[in-house]
């Protein structure tokens, strides 16, 4: 039964009690009514209980099934049906604040594109689904309208509204050649597309995808609350038990317990931690759950990739060198008739490059992205590799290397020759490093696939000291395994296929998801949506705001409800009285957990 209809019954039954009571004088009839409907519900508590324990957690529910039964026990039935209500109302409540946790991104769902306009041949245009849009197709995308599936402008130009991709508020310029995102907005100019990528793997989709996975994963919330569950229980039966020993009174007893209910605890965690998820994706952060934050709080080490990470994003082609009988432009051609389908920020380059030079990709077919390697296709019935040297050639000791970013071409086993890259640093970078250190994380580490010399120097330039260079994806993940227990958790953050492993084995993984592959965000635990790094030294910041306010609402809320328990034994708060205090606490706790939400942005 969900908790809103539990919580609909018992204010229905005592409802009836109330009438029966009070509009009949039948008090026996009401104090049977409420005495089973308690002596259910805290058999059912008992045994979810016992499940929490066997799964090896330790809560507070005890306290709970101890007030509602000592209240019973001693008569105090009112007391007993309000300490239920407040209970199943705070269970609500918690539903209630988890399905809110995502408004921002739920947004996403009542805008979701579903037609596209198709042009034919004969430039008439044809109403699709846009399941129906297929790589390659061209579409028309009116004034005001969705844009259906990634693609890039091949005429017109217009001013894009990605707010609920990214949040950013500020409308993008996009002109001819440039890539557009399903999901965003056009302005008020219309423009002819060409579709890249299914809606299926479009930014929207993965969008959704974000939201529904985050959605199914709930947070263990407890998880803080039962850090004090055991202390706060003990504190109460020791109290309760002294206060009924010197007043050889049980109603102390219940007394004593009935403020010693533990809402507070149950309330306070979830309320704060949904609210710093939800403050998060405000800021074009997905978090996908509640211990996330409690593990970004207390990160000692983050790693970076550098291609994409630390760097920009927007390499541009440098050198282009093949070998002889091999022209420029078809070393050109051959490299990005593979890479038109990666996600990585070296083919994002490539294409924008070839784009400009009015060079069309040649037919492939069995096009195979190989992690950390590259991309294999058929080619008139011939192999062509791109990627690194030692996956394009058998014996890439025998090439001259370039000291800088490359892609290496070989069709069939015969090398054709390298397009070099001038890999640029996000400017935000050395600001983020310094952040993260601000924020606790003095261990910092490069884990990338480059050339170590490379490495170094752009590690130098934005403040971390440890690289390691030279890695396949394994290599990295076993960086990650090597890093000292003191130094955990560890976030790791990258943006590649071949970032997809270490974003899963490490303790945070942090995928820039505005650009990156697929894999890397379905892998990671916490996307940033704008394709900025500072936004990772922003995470941090809320999660450890979170984690500090979700802390102080549940000593908060212990602090009062013990300070209550010390007046409860004295006798001077009968039972009914104590039932309703705890909604003082209650709504204490509730409103100091929710200023994780409304926390000022710096």
């Amino acid at each position: 039964m969900k908790h809103s209809t539990k919580l609909s019954l018992i204010i229905l039954i005592a409802l009836s009690a109330a009438v029966l009571e009070f509009g009949f004088k039948a008090t026996l009839s009401a104090q049977i009514i409420v005495t089973l409907t308690g002596t259910l519900m805290a058999l059912s508590m008992l045994v979810e209980m016992i499940k929490t324990l066997r799964a090896g957690n330790y809560g507070v529910d005890l306290l709970a099934i101890t007030a509602v039964a000592a209240t019973l026990a001693v008569g105090q039935y009112w007391a007993s049906m309000i300490v239920l209500i407040m209970l199943v109302g705070g269970e609500s409540l918690e539903d209630y604040a988890a399905k809110k946790a995502h408004t921002e991104l739920k947004a996403l769902l009542d805008n979701s594109p579903q037609t596209a306009h198709k042009l034919t041949k004969d430039g008439e245009t044809s109403d699709i689904s846009v399941e129906e849009a297929q790589i390659g197709d061209k579409l028309l995308v009116r004034p005001g309208e969705t844009v259906p599936v990634d693609g890039h402008i091949i005429s017109g130009s217009s001013l894009f509204d990605e707010a609920s991709l990214t949040g950013e508020s500020r409308p993008v310029q996009k002109d001819q050649g440039d890539t557009i995102y399903s999901g965003s907005i056009n302005g008020d100019g219309a423009i002819t597309m060409e579709v890249d990528k299914l809606a299926k793997d479009s930014q929207y989709q993965r969008l959704v995808q974000l939201v529904k996975e985050a959605d199914s994963t709930p947070a263990d919330f407890v998880r803080l609350a039962d850090r004090y569950a055991v202390p706060f229980t003990a504190i109460a039966f020791v109290i309760a038990g002294i206060a009924w020993f010197l007043s050889k009174d049980p109603v102390r007893f219940a007394e004593v317990l009935v403020v010693a209910s533990p809402c507070p605890l149950i309330l306070a965690a979830p309320v704060a931690i949904v609210s710093g998820m939800s403050r998060s994706s405000r800021n074009g952060i997905v978090v996908k759950t509640g211990n996330v934050l409690e593990k970004l709080a207390s990160a000692k080490t983050a790693a970076f990739d550098k291609t994409g990470t630390i760097t920009s994003g927007r390499l541009f082609v440098d050198k282009i060198v093949p070998t002889s009988g091999t022209t420029k432009e078809e070393l050109l051609q051959y490299a990005a008739s593979a890479e038109r389908s990666s996600g990585h920020v070296l083919a994002r380059s490539l294409l924008a490059y070839t784009s400009k030079q009015a060079l069309k990709p040649l037919a492939v077919t069995e096009l195979t992205e190989v992690t950390g390697n590259g991309v294999s296709a058929k080619l008139n019935e011939q192999t062509l590799k791109v990627g690194k040297a030692a996956f394009v050639v058998s014996e890439p000791q025998k090439l001259t290397l370039p000291n800088q970013t490359s892609i290496f071409v070989s069709l069939d086993g015969k090398y054709l020759g390298y397009i070099s890259f001038i890999d640029k640093l996000r400017p935000e970078a050395a600001e983020t490093m310094q952040t993260l250190k601000r924020h606790g994380i003095k261990n910092l580490l490069m884990l990338t696939g480059d050339q170590p010399q490379i490495a170094q120097k752009i590690a130098q330039a934005v403040g971390i000291t440890t690289v390691k260079a030279k890695l396949l994806p394994e290599e990295k993940i076993q960086a990650l395994k090597d890093v000292p227990l003191a130094e955990h958790p560890v976030i790791m953050v990258g943006d590649g296929v071949n970032d997809a492993p270490s974003l899963a084995v490490a303790d945070v993984g942090i995928a820039m998801g505005a650009h990156g592959a697929t894999a890397a965000s379905e892998s990671a635990d916490v996307v940033i949506l704008k394709d900025d790094l500072l936004k990772v030294a922003k995470a941090v910041k809320i999660a450890q705001d979170t984690m500090k306010i979700a802390r102080q609402a549940v000593l908060i809320g212990i602090f009062i409800c013990i300070f209550l328990m010390l007046v409860a034994s004295t006798g001077v708060i009968p039972a009914i009285i104590g039932a309703l205090f705890q909604e003082v606490i209650d709504t204490v706790s509730i409103l100091w957990g929710l200023r994780a939400r409304f926390s000022k942005e710096k």
